[in-house]
């Protein structure tokens, strides 16, 4: 269990580090620009899961642990130990992002462009329709298996890169909470934390559905 637990401090260390590090650079020395941090987003997870799959199952999002624990997939007992050490690594690389860019004021926090209301919709949908690719790709053949870091690492590139500048795509409450405890931006926090776990969550009776399987309540 261990092993499993560092391996999620660690995967999500990274993922935090280079995808909110990307915005950093971008904003104190450029170069990188809203497309480049999709893609780095997008090829930081598929890396991971790549990476440290096989020992943890690289969830690296507490939205994504808790709906594999409604969907049956994941032990519930095992939930507070995974988002505790998601917490650790996304809360240790802001810290070192703060360390190398002291004057940065954000340090890639999510905030609404526009009104809450329309980044929580936002927010929901993009995590609704991740989860359920995550669903679909983590299961099956042996093929789709193979491919699953390709699809997921893909559907963040994607939802990033055009829903970026409207809600900052979080998708990931932890990848919101870091940044925002380090950097003090605390505003608008709470719908970054709610909106994707009620998202993922939702994408799972929707997937036993497609797949024709029971539903994670009966």
């Amino acid at each position: 269990m261990m092993r499993r637990l560092v391996s999620e401090a660690l995967g999500t260390f990274a993922l935090i580090f280079a995808g909110t590090g990307a915005i950093v650079v971008d904003q104190q020395i450029g170069g990188i620009s809203h497309l480049g941090v999709a893609l780095i987003f997008g090829l930081v997870v598929m890396s991971l899961i790549y990476g440290f799959g096989d020992i943890s199952g690289a969830h690296f999002n507490p939205a994504v642990t808790i709906a594999f624990a409604i969907a049956k997939r994941f032990r519930w007992p095992e939930v507070p130990g995974y988002i505790i050490a998601q917490l650790i690594g996304a809360l240790a690389a802001s810290g070192a992002l703060k360390l190398g860019f002291p004057a940065n004021e954000k340090l890639g926090a999510t905030l609404p462009s526009g009104s809450a209301l329309q980044s929580f919709l936002f927010e929901f949908g993009l995590t609704f329709f991740l989860m359920l690719v995550i669903l679909n790709v983590s299961t099956g053949a042996k093929e789709k298996g193979v491919t699953a870091a390709i699809a997921i690492g893909g559907v963040i590139g994607l939802e990033a890169m055009f829903a970026g500048p409207v809600c900052g795509a979080s998708m990931n409450p932890i990848r919101s909470l870091a940044p925002a405890i380090v950097s003090g931006h605390l505003e608008h926090l709470w719908l970054y934390l709610i909106a994707p776990v009620a998202g993922a969550a939702a994408a799972v009776p929707i997937s036993s559905y497609l797949h024709g399987q029971p539903s994670p309540k009966d």
